[in-house]
């Protein structure tokens, strides 16, 4: 019997004889002297959107916390969302990152969560539940909009919850403070899962613009059907 499952077995025997042959100084430096990645980055747990596969990333670049719906708490030491401020607090204290980005997707499941918190099995009295609250009151203004159709309502919250994240970033002293001292800057990005598009949030407006980069493909990518959007 296999102690991991066969997948991940045959993916870290490709690994081990591809990328780590190539990169071995590479991960033996880090080994001897520590990672100081520039950039964190706060996505979701989708299986769908890693962020280390969507910005090519090699190891010792990006510093990744994951976690439902890409969301950051308020600053808050006797709350009960330690895991994503702990990760923050060693990002920005320790490793001193000059980068935080928040990158939430398409299709999140988490902010349909937020949506419909009645759906099972994702209640409010579950652990989902608890955690996407973080999102209330805005969650409430955008699902009780009726002129907004299923799919527009869960795009729009997607975003919106970049933006708070960002907010509550900024409730972290010592973030606020780096930021304020131009030591620190503050991103947001929304990747489209159907399209492969990444869109940047404006600093100013906050408004999300895309593309990023022009993709060369063969043959144009339609966009996202709504109904489709409103079945994911």
């Amino acid at each position: 019997m296999n102690l991991l499952p066969d997948r991940l077995l045959a993916g870290y025997r490709a690994f081990s004889e591809g990328r780590y042959l190539q990169e071995t100084q590479t991960y033996r430096t880090l080994a001897r002297e520590g990672q100081a990645p520039e950039t964190m980055v706060i996505a979701c747990c989708d299986s769908r959107a890693a962020p280390e596969t969507i910005f090519g990333a090699g190891p010792g670049d990006l510093f990744v916390v994951r976690n439902v719906a890409n969301l950051v708490p308020p600053y808050n030491p006797d709350g009960d969302f330690h895991g994503t401020s702990a990760a923050l607090e060693f990002a920005v204290q320790a490793l001193r990152v000059s980068n935080i980005v928040v990158m939430g997707h398409g299709r999140c499941g988490g902010i349909k969560a937020a949506l419909d918190p009645s759906a099972e099995p994702l209640s409010p009295g579950d652990f989902i539940g608890k955690w996407m609250s973080i999102l209330e009151p805005v969650a409430a203004g955008v699902s009780g909009n009726e002129l907004m159709t299923q799919s527009e309502r869960q795009t729009a919250l997607e975003r919106i919850s970049i933006r708070t994240s960002i907010h509550n970033l900024r409730s972290f002293p010592y973030i606020a403070e780096r930021e304020r001292r131009g030591e620190l800057t503050l991103h947001g990005a929304w990747f489209d899962i159907f399209t492969g598009e990444l869109w940047a949030m404006d600093p100013a407006s906050g408004d999300f613009q895309r593309p990023l980069v022009d993709v060369d493909k063969e043959e144009p990518v339609p966009s996202s059907d709504p109904a489709d959007d409103a079945a994911a």
